[in-house]
Protein backbone atom coordinates (compact mmCIF):
# COMPACT_ATOMS: atom_id res chain seq x y z
CA UNK A 1 0.00 0.00 0.00
CA UNK A 2 1.46 3.17 -0.87
CA UNK A 3 0.49 6.58 1.12
CA UNK A 4 0.71 10.00 -0.12
CA UNK A 5 1.14 12.14 3.42
CA UNK A 6 1.01 16.20 2.68
CA UNK A 7 0.05 19.32 4.60
CA UNK A 8 0.42 22.65 4.88
CA UNK A 9 -1.30 23.27 0.64
CA UNK A 10 -2.58 26.80 1.88
CA UNK A 11 -4.84 26.65 -1.37
CA UNK A 12 -1.91 26.57 -3.86
CA UNK A 13 -3.55 23.16 -5.84
CA UNK A 14 -0.82 23.52 -8.17
CA UNK A 15 1.40 21.96 -5.55
CA UNK A 16 -1.09 19.77 -4.97
CA UNK A 17 -0.93 19.24 -8.61
CA UNK A 18 2.65 18.65 -8.83
CA UNK A 19 2.45 16.47 -5.93
CA UNK A 20 0.21 14.04 -7.03
CA UNK A 21 1.92 13.63 -10.66
CA UNK A 22 5.15 13.55 -8.48
CA UNK A 23 4.10 10.11 -6.78
CA UNK A 24 2.11 8.32 -9.03
CA UNK A 25 -0.32 5.69 -8.28
CA UNK A 26 -1.36 5.59 -4.69
CA UNK A 27 -4.34 3.70 -2.38
CA UNK A 28 -4.11 6.34 0.47
CA UNK A 29 -4.00 10.59 0.33
CA UNK A 30 -3.45 12.06 3.76
CA UNK A 31 -3.73 15.89 4.11
CA UNK A 32 -2.59 17.42 7.54
CA UNK A 33 -3.71 20.82 7.68
CA UNK A 34 -3.82 24.15 6.08
CA UNK A 35 -5.73 23.55 3.14
CA UNK A 36 -7.44 27.06 3.07
CA UNK A 37 -10.08 25.46 0.39
CA UNK A 38 -7.78 22.57 -1.07
CA UNK A 39 -10.33 20.15 0.04
CA UNK A 40 -12.78 20.67 -2.96
CA UNK A 41 -9.55 20.28 -5.45
CA UNK A 42 -8.59 16.92 -3.54
CA UNK A 43 -12.38 15.55 -3.52
CA UNK A 44 -12.61 16.38 -7.44
CA UNK A 45 -9.21 15.44 -8.77
CA UNK A 46 -8.35 12.38 -6.38
CA UNK A 47 -9.49 9.42 -6.97
CA UNK A 48 -8.30 7.19 -4.11
CA UNK A 49 -9.75 7.55 -0.56
CA UNK A 50 -8.76 10.98 1.36
CA UNK A 51 -8.03 11.33 4.88
CA UNK A 52 -8.02 15.47 5.70
CA UNK A 53 -8.07 17.20 8.71
CA UNK A 54 -8.17 20.73 9.35
CA UNK A 55 -5.26 23.17 10.66
CA UNK A 56 -5.40 26.36 12.26
CA UNK A 57 -5.61 28.66 9.02
CA UNK A 58 -8.89 26.66 7.90
CA UNK A 59 -11.61 28.61 8.92
CA UNK A 60 -15.60 28.29 8.19
CA UNK A 61 -14.72 24.08 7.74
CA UNK A 62 -16.77 21.15 8.74
CA UNK A 63 -13.68 19.11 8.88
CA UNK A 64 -12.53 17.87 11.92
CA UNK A 65 -9.26 18.95 13.91
CA UNK A 66 -8.26 15.58 14.68
CA UNK A 67 -8.64 12.10 13.33
CA UNK A 68 -8.32 8.32 14.17
CA UNK A 69 -7.92 6.06 11.48
CA UNK A 70 -5.99 2.59 11.19
CA UNK A 71 -3.49 1.22 8.29
CA UNK A 72 -2.65 -2.38 8.50
CA UNK A 73 -2.73 -3.15 12.64
CA UNK A 74 -1.98 0.52 13.47
CA UNK A 75 -3.43 3.16 14.73
CA UNK A 76 -2.74 6.51 13.62
CA UNK A 77 -3.66 9.85 15.26
CA UNK A 78 -4.21 12.71 12.58
CA UNK A 79 -3.69 16.12 13.71
CA UNK A 80 -2.34 19.75 12.21
CA UNK A 81 -0.61 19.90 15.28
CA UNK A 82 -1.01 23.32 16.86
CA UNK A 83 -2.58 22.30 19.77
CA UNK A 84 0.41 19.97 20.77
CA UNK A 85 3.69 22.54 20.95
CA UNK A 86 5.10 21.20 17.92
CA UNK A 87 7.47 24.16 17.01
CA UNK A 88 9.43 22.80 20.41
CA UNK A 89 9.79 19.16 19.48
CA UNK A 90 7.70 15.95 19.47
CA UNK A 91 7.50 14.68 23.27
CA UNK A 92 3.96 16.66 23.74
CA UNK A 93 2.02 15.14 20.86
CA UNK A 94 3.59 11.52 21.44
CA UNK A 95 2.19 11.82 24.54
CA UNK A 96 -1.07 12.73 23.53
CA UNK A 97 -0.63 9.35 21.18
CA UNK A 98 0.50 7.35 23.95
CA UNK A 99 -2.55 8.55 25.69
CA UNK A 100 -4.63 7.56 22.87
CA UNK A 101 -2.65 4.42 22.59
CA UNK A 102 -1.68 4.92 18.87
CA UNK A 103 1.31 3.79 17.29
CA UNK A 104 1.56 6.71 14.94
CA UNK A 105 1.02 10.20 15.05
CA UNK A 106 0.86 12.77 12.08
CA UNK A 107 1.28 16.31 12.07
CA UNK A 108 1.95 19.31 9.98
CA UNK A 109 2.15 22.86 11.04
CA UNK A 110 5.99 23.44 11.16
CA UNK A 111 6.63 23.27 7.83
CA UNK A 112 9.34 21.43 8.36
CA UNK A 113 9.65 17.72 7.50
CA UNK A 114 10.59 14.63 9.84
CA UNK A 115 10.21 11.13 10.75
CA UNK A 116 10.67 11.35 14.47
CA UNK A 117 10.98 7.02 15.22
CA UNK A 118 13.01 7.53 18.32
CA UNK A 119 10.57 5.88 20.95
CA UNK A 120 7.41 3.91 21.53
CA UNK A 121 5.82 6.38 18.92
CA UNK A 122 6.55 7.31 15.27
CA UNK A 123 6.01 10.72 14.81
CA UNK A 124 5.80 11.75 11.05
CA UNK A 125 5.46 15.65 9.71
CA UNK A 126 5.90 15.97 5.91
CA UNK A 127 6.55 19.35 6.42
CA UNK A 128 5.13 21.92 3.88
CA UNK A 129 4.48 21.95 0.13
CA UNK A 130 3.60 25.55 -0.27
CA UNK A 131 5.32 27.29 2.48
CA UNK A 132 8.56 25.37 3.24
CA UNK A 133 10.64 26.32 6.54
CA UNK A 134 13.34 23.93 6.29
CA UNK A 135 17.28 24.38 5.04
CA UNK A 136 16.27 24.68 1.25
CA UNK A 137 13.05 25.78 1.21
CA UNK A 138 12.65 22.58 -0.87
CA UNK A 139 7.90 21.74 -0.75
CA UNK A 140 8.23 18.43 0.58
CA UNK A 141 5.85 15.36 1.50
CA UNK A 142 6.29 11.95 2.61
CA UNK A 143 5.34 8.44 0.90
CA UNK A 144 4.11 5.81 3.71
CA UNK A 145 4.52 2.28 2.37
CA UNK A 146 3.19 -0.62 3.98
CA UNK A 147 4.54 -3.85 3.00
CA UNK A 148 2.27 -6.82 3.02
CA UNK A 149 4.28 -8.22 6.41
CA UNK A 150 3.05 -4.97 7.69
CA UNK A 151 6.00 -3.46 7.71
CA UNK A 152 6.35 0.59 7.44
CA UNK A 153 8.70 2.51 5.14
CA UNK A 154 8.67 6.47 5.54
CA UNK A 155 10.65 8.64 2.98
CA UNK A 156 10.86 12.42 3.00
CA UNK A 157 10.25 13.81 -0.52
CA UNK A 158 10.70 17.12 -2.31
CA UNK A 159 9.21 18.77 -5.33
CA UNK A 160 11.80 20.42 -7.50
Amino acid sequence: MKILIVSDSHGKNTYLEHVLEKAGPIDLLIHLGDLEGSERFLRENVTCPVEMVSGNNDYFTDIDREKEIYIAHYKILLTHGHRYKVHYGTEFIKDWARENKAAIVMFGHTHIPIIDQTSDIIAINPGSISQPRQEGHRPSYIIMEVEKSGELHFTINYLN
